[in-house]
């Protein structure tokens, strides 16, 4: 079993609590909008290749705010002086949901910083169909069970979300949902202009998306893969939005595959 460890840097002058695990060539990671959820079986089976590192988002709890962040492009613009004070560039990249929409911000501003980019269900894009769900008024327990296709049968999910939530537990989540709103309620959750600063990035990129997703729509996919020249769709049936706990077997496939190609 391979372990994760966190670790507290001074870097791009911030303080920024990373995780990390594994060995081998670095894979970076941005979380979601709720959070870095734990280290999961898919971080397992990936790390025996490769070195995860998982920063934990500013105003998240264990990284504190960073006031000049304003804006989803702010945040982006942290991360890619992140990755070059540590000397990662070119690395590769996987971003979840708002994670997504923070590294396309950064490919966008510098289509050199990432070798490959996987997007899971990326906001960032408002979709010409469909809407990205908004998840700010709507309780933390009904957010969460919105996430997965069928929350009582995807064990892991019951394994990190299930029971009541501990004090922390709420703490944590609520504190992640106030910093997503500071930084992204208006425009909700994507850059108008993130399109158009897309066009000509060669990234090798490829999308991720679970059919049964009530939190970000097809429309998402869709409007991202027309910014991106030659980017890849890779669709898991009867998943929701939280494709690498549901489905992580067929997911680590699709992401392994991806990036040793």
């Amino acid at each position: 079993m391979i372990k994760s460890s966190e670790e507290v840097v001074s870097v791009a002058g911030e303080r920024l609590a990373i995780v990390k695990g594994g060995a081998g060539k670095p894979l970076l990671i941005f979380h979601d909008e709720l959070g870095y959820p734990g280290w999961m079986t898919w971080n397992e089976t990936i790390a025996h290749e490769r070195e995860l590192l998982i920063p934990l988002q500013p105003g998240f709890g264990k990284t504190p705010k960073i006031e000049w962040v304003r804006t989803y492009r702010d945040l982006a613009g942290f991360y890619s002086q992140v990755v070059r004070e540590l000397k990662l560039d070119p690395v590769d990249v996987i971003g979840y949901s708002a994670g997504g929409f923070i590294a396309a911000e950064m490919v966008a501003a510098d289509p050199k910083i990432f070798s490959k980019m996987i997007l899971v269900a990326p906001m960032g894009i408002k979709p010409a169909e469909g809407e990205i769900m908004d998840i700010f008024p709507i309780t933390m327990r009904t957010h969460l069970r919105a996430t997965v296709a069928d929350p009582h049968g995807t064990p892991e999910f019951l394994k990190l979300y299930g029971g009541e939530m501990t004090p922390e537990q709420f703490e944590a989540f609520e504190d992640a949902r106030a910093e997503s709103a500071r930084i992204g309620w208006e425009p909700y959750m994507h850059n108008p202009a993130l399109p158009c600063l897309l066009r000509g990035t060669n990234t090798p990129t490829l999308l991720v998306w679970g059919t049964r997703d009530r939190v970000v729509p097809r429309g998402c996919i869709d409007e991202y893969k027309k910014a991106i020249p030659g980017a890849q769709v890779a669709t898991i049936e009867n998943v929701g939005h939280r494709p690498e706990i549901e489905n992580s077997t067929e997911f680590v496939t699709i992401v392994s595959r991806f990036l040793s190609e």
